[in-house]
């Protein structure tokens, strides 16, 4: 069972990326994890983490996709 630190991290780190692509902003999430800090580091580095982690997995998934893009465009060459 998730901690109450880790579920309300995940929830507001799915929240500020949805923030974050609605906006433009790419580093909302170090103000909202500045905001955090001063209240709870604890929540602050869930928060952290929960965002980093998301961010690394579109980041792979997008590097993914491209990569079988391009093999599938080399094999049909």
């Amino acid at each position: 069972m998730a901690s109450s630190v880790d579920t309300l991290a995940a929830a507001l780190a799915e929240d500020c990326l949805k923030a974050m692509k609605a906006t433009g902003e790419d580093r909302l999430f170090v103000e909202v994890g500045h905001v955090l800090g001063a209240a709870s580091q604890t929540l602050e580095e869930a928060f952290l983490t929960e965002v980093r982690v998301r961010l690394a997995e579109r980041a792979a998934r997008d590097f993914l996709i491209r990569r079988v893009k391009e093999l599938k465009a080399a094999r049909d060459d």
